[in-house]
């Protein structure tokens, strides 16, 4: 289904549905909609504060998925996480009432808007769109914002303003992000990744160009500069693109950068005259060219410079991307998302600048379908840390693959050691942690839980 007949299912008066309301895009999504005039109800596995702020604004939530959550309604919008067997979506079918996806329904919600600035990339997605966010904050646009994580400055992941711009984290995996209808469109990298879903990475550079292509005349196309994959993939568009990078010839422009230490700075010029100088709360090259993505998406919507200034100094993090939970023993404990060889580099590139004596790194893989694809650069990544220890693959979607595990992975790093349980890491990692470690918990699933043992937290 297209957005037009999103919009004739949606806004036909009848009750709007939400499996999975709860979520950290299902709940901004349903509070826009009941904003509009929409009567909106609600399910999910479980109570929590969003639920509890949804039923605020008089929304009706039931805990728990039922067939008779359904009854009625004229339309359903679904979390990816529900999947045709949910037993509100087959009752749905059952009764031919229309089934949306998430994104489909955040599509159409842009349309409303002035600006719409979706972020999409590999890898650096949501801190990049959480920059963004503190520049349109900074600069009192009053935006609507949806990120893929919990932003200190919003004490969540979302915020419904009143203003005509919004900024949304975009995932390629499974081409939701082809349901988007952005105006500013930001492709920060391409690399393959997600190979259960993309036959190879030629498949992934097809989507991002589709993506791209979205983005109407008059609106911008930004993208890595120094990133070929990316050049490669937007070219053959015949668009004008607004390129960012540290190479010669992109159009904004990071020079005199300082990268080393906890807050790297640069000057970003823009067709090679000054725009800004930034200087950032948040360790790492990646970092620095994550706030030239988001000066320059600043920059073309006509945000000035001193908010992209003062938006990007402001910006200290977002949860589970190099977030400090504590100490042990004199060691400094950090979590971070990090879950594909090229965003392990990075973590630890920024890391071995930073003057600790050693980096013990706990990493629990994510899905035996990258484990398996990337098996010989995860290898190369994990022997770079001066102790290595691994954790069951976070299954996610998947069914376990009998023919990979993490302790084959470990059998191919040097003095590595796979523990099966966290109880057990964290022991293991507390008996050893000394002054001048920095112990690093790393990967998308719920590897947090070791930091948190480890600073007493759990």
């Amino acid at each position: 289904m297209d957005l037009n007949e999103f919009e004739q299912h949606v806004l036909c008066g009848n009750r709007v549905h939400l499996v999975g309301i709860g979520g950290v895009s299902m709940s901004p999504l349903a509070e826009i909609l009941h904003g509009m005039g929409i009567n909106v109800s609600g399910s999910d596995h479980n109570d929590s504060s969003a639920v509890s702020e949804l039923r605020s604004l008089g929304i009706d939530v039931t805990i728990g998925h039922f067939a008779k959550n359904v009854k009625g309604a004229g339309s359903v919008i679904r979390t990816a996480a529900a999947r045709e067997d949910n037993i509100e979506i087959m009752a749905a079918r059952e009764q031919n009432i229309p089934v949306f996806e998430r994104s489909q329904a955040w599509g159409y919600i842009m349309r409303g808007y002035k600006d719409a600035i979706c972020i999409a990339g590999v890898h650096g997605k949501t801190t990049t769109t959480s920059m963004v966010a503190h520049i349109l904050l900074a600069a009192g646009t009053d935006p609507t914002i949806m990120v893929g994580g919990t932003l200190p400055i919003l004490g969540s992941g979302y915020r419904v303003g009143k203003g005509n711009v919004i900024a949304v984290e975009s995932c390629e995996y499974y081409n939701s992000f082809l349901n988007f209808c952005p105006t500013v469109a930001v492709v920060l990298n391409v690399d393959a990744d997600h190979l259960d879903f993309f036959s190879d990475i030629d498949e992934l550079k097809r989507s991002f160009r589709k993506f791209a292509s979205l983005v109407p005349e008059g609106g911008h196309i930004i993208c890595n500069g120094d990133d070929e994959n990316t050049m490669e993939s937007l070219r053959p568009l015949g668009r004008k693109l607004l390129t960012f990078g540290i190479a010669d010839g992109v159009k904004v422009r990071g020079t005199n950068l300082a990268a080393d230490g906890r807050t790297p700075s640069m000057e970003v010029l823009y067709d090679g005259k000054p725009l800004c100088k930034i200087k950032l709360r948040v360790p790492g090259m990646h970092n620095l060219k994550n706030a030239l993505a988001a000066a320059a998406a600043a920059a073309a919507i006509g945000i000035p410079a001193a908010a992209i200034e003062q938006g990007l100094g402001s910006y200290s993090g977002v949860g589970r991307r190099f977030e400090y939970k504590g100490r042990i023993n004199g060691a400094d404990v950090y979590d971070d998302y990090a879950h594909h060889p090229s965003e392990l580099k990075a973590l630890i590139d920024a890391v071995k600048v930073l003057g600790y004596e050693r980096i013990i790194l706990a990493f629990q893989p994510h899905t035996f379908s990258r484990t398996k694809a990337l098996f010989a650069d995860f290898v190369r990544e994990l022997s770079r840390p001066d102790v290595t220890f691994l954790a069951s693959i976070y299954a996610a979607r998947e069914r376990d693959d009998i023919t990979i595990s993490s302790d084959v992975l470990a059998d191919a790093v040097v003095g590595a050691k796979c523990l099966p349980t966290f109880p057990e890491l964290a022991r293991e990692i507390g008996a050893i942690a000394q002054e001048g470690d920095i112990i690093l918990t790393v990967g998308a699933g719920d590897i947090y839980q070791v930091g948190e043992m480890l600073v007493g937290n759990s």
